[in-house]
């Protein structure tokens, strides 16, 4: 008789639980899916290694730690290009952000941002470098060198030091990195410069 109370208990144990998790799962979804996207890129948010920093008119000032007064600032620096980045007839934007850490660095990052009908869906920062000077950024499109396309490809050319230069030496080796944002994922991917293999 007591091992069968047990298993009633144990039961109604599991049941309670799973319908915890079920009602738990439910409503985590239902608050993504009402989340309100902001109507300009300035206001969205992004995440910038690992974390989550929300744009008010293209800046974020933030604690380092609780209590400190030490601020992460993150702003909108620029050298932004209008395009469709995922082939659905709305013009998206990529930019570069700077961030300050408290330290002396300057971290430069490309962001995007897709502009769906709720508003505009910010992407994952990748990092560029520190206390780099921006040239350019745009993007490449066309056949390559063996017949295949080439679509959605952002360019960004910037100046960096070499690395046994201080960070006193003024930027003057030029680089440029080749990316595409995965509108799934909402992360760059690089590419090859001058990609002679499948589409992109």
């Amino acid at each position: 008789m007591k091992k069968n109370y047990i298993i009633l208990i144990v039961l109604i144990i599991i049941t309670l639980t799973a319908g915890f998790i079920i009602l738990k799962s439910y409503s985590n979804k239902e608050k993504v899916d009402n989340q309100v996207l902001p109507k300009d890129y300035k206001n969205a948010t992004y995440i910038i290694e690992g974390e989550p920093v929300t744009l008010n008119n293209g800046l974020s000032e933030i604690e380092a730690t609780s209590n400190s007064t030490t601020k992460i600032i993150t702003r909108y620096f620029g050298n932004e290009v209008k395009h469709d980045f995922n082939d659905d007839d709305s013009e998206d934007v990529a930019f570069l952000l700077t961030q300050e850490t408290g330290g002396s660095g300057i971290f430069f990052y490309l962001v995007a941002a897709l502009n769906t009908p709720e508003g505009y869906l910010g992407s994952e920062a990748i990092f560029l470098g520190d206390r780099i000077a921006p040239q350019t950024t745009g993007i490449d499109e066309g056949i390559t060198s063996v017949g295949t396309n080439r679509q959605n490809v952002i360019v960004v050319n910037y100046a960096i030091r070499l690395p046994d230069e201080p960070f006193t030496t003024q930027p003057s080796i030029g680089k440029s990195i080749w990316l595409k944002l995965d509108p799934i994922t909402m992360q760059f991917v690089e590419v090859e410069q001058n990609f002679e293999g499948e589409s992109l």
